[in-house]
């Protein structure tokens, strides 16, 4: 890991995730009834949990409204959800104050135009591997995983392992630290 990734990953306090494109591949099935159906990944998910359980918060912020959205984040026990954000950068500065953290204490993990405004204002800005090269090039990091397929994942272990809690994961679930 870069070392200026580790010092701005180490401060992170919360992770800010996009919906569509991120913890998603992007696709919306709707059947004959217009019941809309999106994927996710199990993996993505339990990377979730594990950062929560190490006392990292997350949040979803999305421009569309989906039930689905809804259930996945009661499933997953986050808590603050956001969503039919129009104006993605005014709904985090809300964030900010509610949680009473700096930008610096805040990771974003985006695909598209919409999400660019509030990468340029967090402390670590991340793009899944599919996301537009217009959001890439704006940036920290782009993962090695698209979205929906392990991004999520991807960015939750970086940042466990930037705060030195990765070795305590590795014990829990008796894998090799060296080995991820």
């Amino acid at each position: 890991m870069k070392k200026n990734f580790k010092e701005k990953l180490s401060k992170i306090k919360l992770l800010i995730l996009d919906v569509d494109g991120v913890m998603t591949d992007g696709r919306i099935i709707m059947d004959d009834e217009g019941h809309e159906l999106k994927s996710f990944n199990v993996r993505d998910g339990h990377g979730i949990k594990i950062l929560q359980r190490y006392g990292v918060w997350v949040a979803i912020l999305t421009g569309r409204q989906s039930k689905v959205v809804e259930y996945r984040a009661k499933d997953l026990e986050i808590k603050d959800v956001y969503q039919g954000a129009l104006n993605k950068k005014e709904v985090f500065e809300k964030i900010l104050k509610k949680h009473k953290l700096s930008a610096e204490e805040v990771a974003y993990l985006g695909d598209d135009i919409v999400d660019i405004p509030v990468l340029k204002r967090v402390g670590f800005s991340a793009a899944v591997a599919d996301a537009m090269d217009v959001v890439k090039e704006s940036v920290d990091y782009v993962t090695r995983n698209r979205g929906g397929r392990g991004a999520v994942r991807e960015l939750c272990e970086m940042i466990l392992q930037a705060q030195g809690k990765w070795l305590e994961v590795a014990e829990r679930y008796e894998f090799s630290e060296k080995g991820c």
